[in-house]
């Protein structure tokens, strides 16, 4: 058999091969790179994204009004509570005894209101009583002088008339000056609305005001996400106890590059996927916002740039992203959570700032609202019964304290 002879390729043929792979690379580059550039001058610079994003929220901090001793708590971390909702309770027994006490003043009050006033009166009769004096002075006088000129009354006698209208013109002015000064303290009020009266029944709806205040209450419905107060503990006005995040109020803090922000406006659509969902799961949301200065210019040590070397580092941009209440209910996210945020700029005709103020209160609560009806009734009754001379004493404040 003859033997195969295999001729190997001859360098021109080499070079040959190595320009058509080339040239299919060039082309592929090319065909490729033309494809990049029009996927992004259709559609992706029209998009804004980042991953440096995180949920946000309210975290609304529950505080005592007042003084006292933790003897129940109503809510534990990850509970949900509603607005209103009694979440501490403290003792009340030091609320109590002050409600009584007031009480018992406004009663003493108004008795040395009613004495005032009587003593107003009394001073009125004393001053009718004056006036009659003087009255019957001058007319003692003037009958003696008239029987002066016949020698039928003495000289002696007419002084003696003289002096006494003298001394029963002083009496009237002194009777008048101290019912001056007694209309001075009532002034023109009645016992009800006497200033005196008016402060005690004031010191009395205070206390009662604290007494209710020993029930601290959520302001806001939500999840409970911090506690720190312990039962036992002695809290004083104005300490954190536990925080509430209402889940309707997250929203996404989204920092952007400055370079990014030449078409972002308030309103335009953006594309939100949260870590915890995985891209599966996208929320719709719109721009609230645009941050007034950079993450930067609002840390806690700002960068000097004005000193020593200086390179220009990108900066960001806080944009705040509100999202669908629906959507959140249906797919709940956490303070912290990491995001990765799309925003759609095709359209630029609208505002990087508001334009006008808020038209409603961003958050607001009634929970603190307490009728005070039922106090204000008692202090009446309170009045009442200690207005009017024989009345029967007034009820202890025990029996208008609220049952705790």
């Amino acid at each position: 058999m003859d033997a195969q002879v295999t001729t190997a390729p001859t360098p021109a043929a080499q070079r040959q091969r190595r320009r058509t792979w080339l040239l299919f690379l060039t082309l592929a580059i090319i065909v490729i790179a033309v494809l990049v550039l029009i996927w992004w001058l259709v559609f992706a610079r029209f998009y804004e994204s980042t991953d440096d994003a995180y949920v946000s929220g309210d975290l609304v901090n529950v505080m005592s009004q007042v003084s006292g001793t933790v003897v129940s708590i109503g809510a534990d971390e990850t509970d949900k509570v509603q607005a209103g909702q009694e979440l501490v309770r403290l003792d009340a027994t030091d609320m109590r005894i002050a409600l009584q006490d007031a009480e018992q003043q406004l009663a003493r009050t108004v008795r040395q209101t009613r004495t005032v006033f009587a003593n107003r009166d009394q001073l009125n009769a004393v001053v009718s009583q004056r006036r009659a004096d003087l009255a019957r002075a001058q007319a003692d006088l003037d009958r003696r002088k008239n029987l002066s000129t016949s020698g039928a009354v003495s000289g002696e006698e007419l002084g003696h008339a003289q002096d006494t209208l003298s001394a029963a013109h002083d009496a009237l002015l002194a009777a008048q000056k101290n019912y001056s000064a007694s209309l001075a303290l009532v002034g023109r009020t009645g016992v009800a609305d006497n200033p005196d009266v008016a402060a005690a029944a004031t010191q009395v709806e205070r206390a009662w005001l604290n007494l209710e205040r020993t029930t601290v209450k959520a302001p806001v419905t939500g999840y409970v996400a911090k506690r720190s107060v312990q039962l036992g503990e002695r809290i004083s006005p104005g300490g954190a106890l536990l925080a509430i995040v209402p889940l309707e109020r997250l929203w996404i803090d989204a920092n952007f590059k400055e370079v990014q922000l030449k078409c972002m406006r308030i309103g335009q659509p953006v594309r939100v996927v949260s870590d915890l969902y995985g891209s599966h799961t996208a929320f719709s949301g719109r721009v609230a916002g645009l941050g007034m200065g950079t993450g930067a210019a609002f840390a806690l040590l700002p960068a000097q740039n004005a000193t020593g070397n200086w390179i220009k580092v990108v900066q960001r941009v806080p944009v705040r992203v509100t999202l669908d209440p629906k959507e959140l209910e249906q797919h709940p996210l956490r303070i912290g959570l990491s995001t990765d945020a799309t925003v759609d700029v095709h359209d630029c005709n609208g505002e990087q700032l508001a334009q006008s103020p808020p038209g409603k209160a961003v958050l607001a609560t009634d929970a603190f609202d307490i009728d005070r009806s039922e106090i204000r009734a008692r202090i009446t009754q309170i009045i009442g019964d200690n207005s009017l001379e024989g009345s029967a004493p007034a009820a202890p404040a025990a029996a208008a304290a609220p049952a705790q």
